[in-house]
Parts: C-alpha cells; structure tokens; sequence
C-alpha cells in the first residue's frame, strides 16, 4: 500500500510474522520500536498495535495466520494465543537464523505446491514453526514466562480475562486460590515485577491500544478499562506513563 496507512498506527487480529533478508529499517510494535536488518524476526501477535516502515525499507519472508489455524496441540494452542511473548529477536547468522528460515521455507514450499496445497500440511508446518520459536534464547532479562511456573501461567490467564474490571491484586489473589505474596514471587521470577505493577502495565498497554488505534472518546476507553469516572483514568494513566491520555493520542495519530 502506498497511502501510508501501514505507517500508521494500527492494529490486526491475525499473527505476522516477519523474517528480515534485506535492507534496514525500524518497526513500531506496542509502542517499543525495534531496528529491523537482516536476520530480524519480528512477530505482532493479534491485538498488538504496530507502524510498518517506510515502503521498500525492508525485505523478507512474511507469514500471516490466525490464531486458530496451526494444529492442535497444548504447545502450539498456547503459543498462538501468547499475547504476552517476545516481538522481535536479532537472529545472528547461526542455527537458529537457518533453522527458521528453514521451517518458513517448508511453509512457502507447501503453499506453492502446483497440486494445491494441503491444508493438514500448512497447520502442522505452522505448529511445528510455532514450537521452534518458542525454543529460541528470549531477549532480554526476566523475560521467560515459564519462569513464574504454575502459578503464574493461571495468573496471566486471569489477567486476560479480568484486567478491565479490576486491577487488585487481592481479586486475582481470591480468584485463584493463592495469596498476594504467592502471586509477587510469580511474577518476579517471571518478569521483575511484583503482581501489583503487572496488573498496572496490562492495564496501561490497553489503555494505549485503544487511545492510538481508534477514535473511541477518552471517557469511553476509561469506562471499557473499569474506571468510574475519566478523572481516575486520566490520572493512572499519567502516574503510570509520565503524560495524559489526550497527550499520548496526540502523539500516536
């Protein structure tokens, strides 16, 4: 597209995953922007909000699928679902830069079959795609989610479903049968955060999602995210970015 509408901020509900070979640029997604070159692997997951660069910056293998597409197994489900995992990794010319553009290339070879591809095929080379990123060094400290075990996988599950209508970390605490002290041991060993501040930046993200991909009122975002009143929205959101939420708008057309 050439109307620069892919340079804006927007948001889609399928999975993009990009193999960098050529050129250099740089690729917003979640409001952290990330230097793309050769041997990048980014991956927006869906309700992710990203910027493309500039046309004819880069150039790669870029696969698209939703989240119900790779085959069925508790591994690859729980990948596919992963909202919460690493967007972008700088592969150095090794195993695992050749390892996945190997997998990327089986996918290519099958969808290009002159006999028609299959789609059995396709959902097991993507689940087994799936598998080998998830093995793949994650960057970054405190960036392993399995880290947190049990416990924390539960409370991320949680905090999915609840983190627009209640952000105390005793609700999640009751909820699932732990105490506030169980769930900060969790999230510490998974992201060096206590519960508490988790909850907060989940909260926030969404909060940025929606002010910098729609046209929703700021009222309406504050009463979607479980605040009673626009003031508290605007001030915890101000404590927790450092601006209101008509400022980051602003910023982020």
């Amino acid at each position: 597209m050439t109307d620069g509408s892919l340079q804006r901020v927007h948001c889609t509900d399928f999975h993009a995953l990009t193999l960098v070979t050529d050129g250099s640029a740089e690729h917003t997604v979640d409001f952290v922007t990330y230097p793309c070159r050769p041997g990048t692997l980014l991956w927006v997951r869906p309700g992710q909000v990203q910027s493309h660069a500039e046309p004819g910056g880069i150039n790669g293998t870029h696969l698209l699928f939703t989240p119900a597409f790779p085959a069925p197994s508790a591994a690859a489900s729980r990948l596919a679902d992963d909202w919460y995992g690493p967007a972008c990794w700088q592969l150095a010319a090794d195993r695992n830069y050749t390892a996945t553009a190997d997998h990327l290339s089986q996918i290519r070879a099958e969808y290009t079959r002159p006999e028609g591809a299959s789609p059995e095929v396709l959902r097991l080379l993507v689940g087994a795609l799936l598998l080998h990123l998830d093995r793949l060094p994650r960057p970054g400290p405190h960036s392993d989610p399995q880290a947190g075990g049990e416990v924390y996988a539960r409370f991320r599950a949680e905090l999915e479903r609840s983190y627009a209508t209640t952000r105390r970390a005793e609700d999640y605490a009751h909820r699932l049968g732990y105490t506030v002290k169980t769930l900060t041991r969790a999230c510490q060993a998974a992201t060096g955060k206590p519960v508490k501040q988790v909850i907060d930046a989940r909260v926030t993200l969404q909060a940025q999602r929606l002010l910098a991909h729609t046209d929703e009122p700021i009222a309406t975002i504050a009463h979607r995210l479980g605040f009673s009143e626009p003031a508290n929205f605007g001030k915890f959101f101000r404590n927790q970015t450092g601006t209101t939420p008509g400022n980051f708008r602003n910023l982020n057309p």
